[in-house]
């Protein structure tokens, strides 16, 4: 394993670990309260706590499973199983959030009255203090080392923070005016959490399944590209994730048609090394185009099928032209918008102007996505 990937899971661990034994303490405490104050409040809250302690667990395991070394059924190896503890993460605080309506519910039906003593308030307000710094810290370092889990268990932290207040709210409520209001606040943050819940698994699926690359991201590898001498343009970038620190991608890059095998070899492997410095992303391939660079003819013909092809609606890029004239082909890719209710349809369009234009030409077009949404 990469030095960088052991320390990030030493991370990981680590504050799992702390999450996992500060969440620990709390639920024995408010449990205990709970118990004794008849709140229905205090004792969902220490349930909420030990989802969290749930949650270090699941993201400890999820870990050490996704550090798992590459073999011949999983030759990327096994990144992706922090998305998978990740979206359990998600579904521990859904269900949290369900179970704790459906006992508000129940305290609105069969009300009980609350014996707040100054005791319980005070450990109470201790442990929203308490869950707001331990939220911003996992959350925080979540994002630091791009964990998943890291950053849902934090969010799961704050979200407790969010109960633990409101109980200190119907206190006070109920201390001054007689109103007990615990089971209706219960309700509002009971929403609050299950939309939480759905957002978190929503994301989590969304990557599972295979997102766009950042598109910042993936502006910065075509700079990185294209700044290379000889590079006319680069195309058709491919980001493939395979786990929070396991990406690779794949491009097209435009060069002279004068370049040898050679010179076209040395360029790519510049790129490779390069990309992969700058950007920690491994380019499992470069393909290339040919640039008619003394052309002049070539141009013109480029020129004049480019403005007619993107004058099409749905189009948002033309590249890999190259005409053939010993031959009459002329060849490109237009790529078409994933908004377009019927590419095939755009495409044809594309297509026909462009051989309406030369006529005595056969053309061989690709219809393209531009993945990286750039």
């Amino acid at each position: 394993m990469p030095e960088a990937d052991s320390n990030r899971n030493a991370v990981i661990v680590r504050t799992s670990v702390i999450s996992i034994a500060v969440n620990v303490l709390l639920s024995i405490f408010k449990a205990a309260i709970g118990i004794l104050t008849s709140s229905i409040a205090i004792t969902l809250d220490a349930v909420n706590n030990l989802s969290d302690a749930a949650s270090g667990i699941i993201t400890i395991i999820g870990t050490r499973l996704a550090a798992k070394s590459p073999d011949k059924k999983h030759p990327f190896g096994y990144g992706r199983i922090e998305y998978l503890s990740a979206m359990i993460i998600s579904a521990i605080v859904l269900y949290a959030g369900v179970t704790s309506l459906v006992e508000s519910v129940k305290k609105i039906i069969t009300p009980e009255t609350p014996d707040y003593s100054a005791v319980a308030l005070i450990i109470v307000a201790v442990a929203v203090v308490v869950k707001i710094l331990l939220g911003s810290f996992v959350k925080a370092t979540g994002k630091k080392v791009h964990s998943d889990s890291l950053m849902n268990s934090g969010e799961d932290s704050r979200l407790d923070s969010i109960i633990s207040a409101s109980t200190l709210v119907a206190a006070a409520i109920y201390l001054i005016w007689g109103l007990s209001l615990e089971a209706i606040l219960g309700i509002i943050i009971s929403v609050i959490i299950i939309k939480s819940g759905i957002e978190m698994l929503r994301d989590t699926i969304s990557e599972i399944l295979g997102q766009s690359a950042d598109p910042q991201v993936a502006r910065a590898i075509k700079e990185t590209v294209c700044a290379f001498p000889g590079v006319c343009g680069a195309y058709d970038l491919i980001v493939y994730d395979y786990g929070p620190s396991i990406h690779l991608a794949s491009i097209h890059i435009e060069v002279p048609d004068t370049y040898s095998a050679e010179q076209i070899d040395e360029l790519t492997r510049k790129i490779f090394d390069k990309v992969y410095a700058e950007h920690g992303i491994a380019l499992t391939g470069v393909s290339v185009y040919a640039h008619a660079s003394s052309n002049s003819r070539n141009a013109k013909a480029w020129d004049e099928i480019t403005k007619a092809v993107m004058d099409i609606e749905n189009v948002k890029q033309m590249h890999g032209f190259y005409m053939d004239e010993e031959n009459k082909t002329i060849r490109f890719d237009v790529v078409i918008s994933l908004d377009a209710k019927d590419r095939m349809a755009v495409y044809q369009r594309a297509l026909s102007a462009a051989q309406s234009l030369y006529p005595d030409y056969s053309f061989n077009v690709v219809i393209d996505t531009d993945y990286a949404e750039v």
